[in-house]
């Protein structure tokens, strides 16, 4: 028996409590001068049922570590996963098999993410077979099935992947996710390497999709564009904490800590709500955090207190919008500033 989340509630089908994932780097045989990477540090997210939960940040920030912990793909080195009421870390984890049924993974490149020796039809039966589908007729009934549903045609099953174009790929990819019929879809970047001519296809069909068969997604990207289509709420990580989350209005118009500001004057967009705020620098060596808030060195609202003061804790307001900034309250309620 797994261990019960202890009165989960009923809108939550996931739940990620204090999760961290660091890794002992360099020291060589002896372990000498060994450093760690702390890639993930202590970071709690919720999914709720039927919603897409955006998960933002620059690459490097700890966005895919976090995915890989909920697809039990890493083990992480504190914290607590729950799945649709069951804990899923620690002795209690879920074998991969049961795992697999609850949550799968749409992965970034199309090219890469299929075997260019198995036709479609061996692609989608492969996991069925795997988890005791054993009929024939009903395997066959099942692959038609989802390949309808993400716009392909059920002949098109003896294919091989050469024979279709990026977006088709990216269709098979995400049908054999759904193939196990799972309630979460982690969507790791599932637009980025496609021509800008057909993401939004690929971006509408996973809309349709989540309706249709009452998905719960993940949309993890670092193009807050997609993230504002797609998204019901919206996480921000930097150096592997997040640092604001809340309703995708509140984010987009309302921004508060000042990591999230750059991101979205990032946002090609003539008629942008939040005017330019730039950042200078790049993201900080993870082995070698800076003093004081990781963003402080970046940042152009820093004070004192920044430099010298960890970063705050998240700081959860009335309607749910949350941030770990010192100067939070007085960034939010101006404008940003122009760019230099």
């Amino acid at each position: 028996m797994h261990e019960p989340a202890g009165r989960p509630r009923d809108d939550v089908i996931l739940s990620v409590e204090d999760l961290a994932v660091h890794f002992p780097v360099g020291g060589g045989l002896l372990g000498g001068g060994r450093r760690l990477l702390r890639a993930v540090d202590g970071i709690d997210l919720e999914l709720k049922r039927g919603e897409c939960l955006g998960l933002v940040g620059e690459s490097g920030c700890g966005k895919s570590t976090v995915a890989l912990s909920i697809l039990g793909l890493q083990m992480p080195t504190r914290g607590r996963i729950v799945l649709d009421g069951q804990v899923v870390t620690g002795q209690q984890s879920l074998d991969r098999k049961a795992l697999a049924r609850i949550v799968q993974i749409v992965f970034q490149d199309p090219y890469a993410s299929l075997n260019p020796r198995q036709t479609v039809r061996r692609t989608l039966e492969a996991p069925l077979r795997l988890h005791g589908v054993t009929t024939q007729s009903e395997i066959e009934e099942r692959v038609a099935t989802m390949l309808r549903h993400v716009g392909l045609r059920p002949e098109q099953a003896d294919r091989y992947p050469h024979e279709f174009s990026g977006g088709q790929r990216q269709r098979i990819g995400i049908a054999r996710a759904l193939i196990l019929n799972p309630k979460i879809v982690i969507c790791d970047e599932p637009v980025s390497a496609l021509d800008v001519s057909i993401r939004a296809q690929i971006i509408n069909l996973l809309l349709e999709l989540k309706e249709t068969l009452g998905l719960s997604y993940i949309m993890i990207s670092h193009d807050l564009g997609v993230v504002e289509h797609m998204s019901d709420r919206v996480a921000v990580m930097y150096l592997g904490r997040i640092v604001e989350t809340g309703h995708w209005r509140e984010i987009f118009e309302r921004p508060a800590h000042p990591y999230t500001r750059t991101l979205i004057a990032a946002i090609p967009d003539p008629l942008r709500r939040v005017p330019l705020a730039t950042t200078k620098g790049e993201l900080p060596n993870p082995l070698s955090p800076p003093d004081g808030c990781a963003f402080s060195p970046r940042c152009r609202y820093a004070e004192n207190v920044c430099h010298r003061e960890p970063m705050p804790p998240l700081e959860t307001r009335p309607d749910g919008h949350a941030v770990r900034c010192w100067r939070a309250n007085e960034i939010a309620g101006q404008p940003a500033l122009p760019s230099n």
